[in-house]
C-alpha cells in the first residue's frame, strides 16, 4: 500500500508578514498531481492544517477546495489536528466527510479507533491520534500523568489493544502530532513544553509498521518505521537550510517500509547573509541571492545609516533585519525578540526571576511553580480557544 505522508501545512501563514496563500494553493496542486501521478493508495496529513485556531476564510476555502480534490480522485485522506488547529472546528462534519473519503480524527477519545483499509495482502489499520495536550486529555485516556510522555502512552496503548483484536498480519500506520526525542526543532513551531518536557521517546510507537509524524518543520528520519515529513514551505529562515518534501510510504505486504522523498514547489529560495553592511553590497559571491527572500546580518561596529533603504536597491525581497555587532559591548543593541529567539516559556521565566533578583536564580521550588504555572495558563487558552 503507498501513502503519501504530508503534515504542518499552517494555511493562512504569513512569512514576515508576505502572503504565502498562493504559494500554499501551489503546494495542494502539487500535492494532488503526486496522488494521481503516483497512483498513492491514501494521503496522511499529520496535524496543522491551519496555523490557527480561528483561520481566515480564504484558507478554509483553500482547505475545503483541497478535500474536494482528493475526494474526486478516490483517494481516502487521513487528517489529524495539530497544536495550531482548533480540534472542535476542524472536526466538525467528520461524519458526514467519511461518506467522501476524508477521515478528520480530532477526537482524542477516537485514538484506538483505525481506519480500515486493504489491499492485495489484507488490512490495513491507520489510527489518527491527534495532537494531545496533556492537562486536557489525561482523565480522558487514562493517563497516569499530566505529560506528553503519559497521554501519548496511553493512546498508543489504545492502538496495540486494538490492533491485538485484529486479524493475525494486520498492517499498521499510527498518525502522530507531537515532537518526538531526536528531533530537530526549528524557530517556528510553536512551544509544547509541559511540565518543563516537550518531546515523547520514539519507542512509545512500537508495535505499529509506521508512524506519520507532524509538528517539526524538517523532513527527518528518527527510525525507518519514525518519520516527520517537515511542513511543505518554510516559514522561517531557520529553515532556509531544509529541503522541503513529502514521504512517499511504501508498506509491503510483510509490513516492511520503503520511503521516498517527494520535493515540493518552492516559491522563492531563502537565504541567511552576514557581514558588514558594504561588504553585503559589494560581494559578487553574494549575486546568487539577489532573487531570493533575504534575512541580513549586520554586524558593523556602529548601526550604519538607513541599512535596509540600501540593501533593498540589491536585494528587493529582503525581509528581515538583524544587528549583530562583532564588538561585544555593542551586543545590547540586539532587539527583545532575538534575545528570546529559540527559548522555551520556562526559560523565559526563569531569566527574568534571576534578572529581578540581581542574578540569584529561581530555585527547584520555584521552578516548579512557573512550570506548574504556565501549564495552567496554556490548558486554559487551548480552552478559550476551543469555546469561541
Amino acid at each position: 500500500m503507498r501513502f503519501l505522508h504530508t503534515s504542518d501545512w499552517h494555511l493562512g501563514r504569513s512569512f514576515h508578514r508576505v502572503n504565502l496563500l498562493t504559494a500554499q494553493r501551489t503546494f495542494l496542486d502539487h500535492l494532488v498531481e503526486t496522488v494521481r501521478a503516483r497512483e498513492v493508495d491514501a494521503v496522511l496529513v499529520a496535524g496543522d492544517v491551519y496555523d490557527r485556531a480561528v483561520p481566515p476564510l480564504a484558507a478554509v476555502e483553500l482547505f475545503d477546495e483541497a478535500l474536494h480534490r482528493l475526494a474526486e480522485l478516490g483517494v481516502p485522506t487521513v487528517m489529524i489536528s495539530g497544536n495550531h488547529d482548533s480540534a472542535r472546528r476542524l472536526g466538525v462534519g467528520a461524519g458526514l466527510m467519511e461518506r467522501a473519503g476524508i477521515h478528520l480524527r480530532t477526537d482524542p477519545a477516537g485514538c484506538g479507533t483505525p481506519v480500515l483499509l486493504s489491499d492485495a495482502h489484507g488490512p490495513v489499520a491507520l489510527y489518527g491520534l491527534p495532537y494531545l495536550e496533556p492537562a486536557m486529555v489525561r482523565d480522558t485516556l487514562g493517563a497516569q500523568r499530566a505529560d506528553h510522555a503519559a497521554v501519548l502512552g496511553a493512546a498508543m496503548d489504545r492502538v496495540r489493544a486494538d490492533l491485538a483484536e485484529r486479524p493475525a498480519g494486520t498492517r499498521s500506520v499510527v498518525l502522530a502530532h507531537a515532537f518526538v526525542t531526536g528531533g530537530t526543532a526549528s524557530d517556528s513551531e510553536r512551544d509544547i513544553t509541559v511540565g518543563g518536557v516537550a518531546s515523547v521517546p520514539a519507542g512509545v510507537f512500537d508495535g505499529v509498521d509506521y508512524a506519520a509524524l507532524g509538528h517539526l518543520h524538517g523532513c527527518q528520519t528518527l527510525t525507518e518505521r519514525v518519520r516527520y515529513s517537515g511542513s511543505p514551505l518554510a516559514y522561517s529562515f531557520s529553515e532556509a537550510d531544509h529541503r522541503k518534501t513529502s514521504w512517499l510510504v511504501e508498506l509491503d505486504g510483510t509490513g516492511a517500509v520503503h520511503a521516498e522523498r517527494v520535493d515540493a514547489p518552492v516559491p522563492r529560495a531563502l537565504a541567511r547573509i552576514r557581514g558588514p553592511l558594504e561588504q553585503l553590497l559589494d560581494d559578487p559571491a553574494l549575486a546568487r541571492h539577489e532573487e531570493s527572500w533575504v534575512e541580513a546580518t549586520l554586524t558593523d561596529a556602529a548601526r550604519p545609516h538607513e541599512p535596509m533603504a540600501r540593501l533593498v536597491k540589491r536585494y528587493p525581497h529582503i525581509l528581515s533585519l538583524v544587528f549583530e555587532p562583532d564588538e561585544g559591548p555593542a551586543r545590547s543593541l540586539a532587539s527583545y525578540a532575538q534575545r528570546l529567539r529559540g527559548r522555551s516559556d520556562q526559560e523565559i521565566a526563569e531569566d527574568f526571576v534571576e534578572h529581578v533578583r540581581s542574578g540569584r536564580a529561581a530555585d527547584e521550588r520555584e521552578r516548579a511553580e512557573l512550570r506548574s504555572a504556565i501549564d495552567e495558563v496554556r490548558a486554559e487558552d487551548m480552552t478559550a480557544e476551543g469555546a469561541r
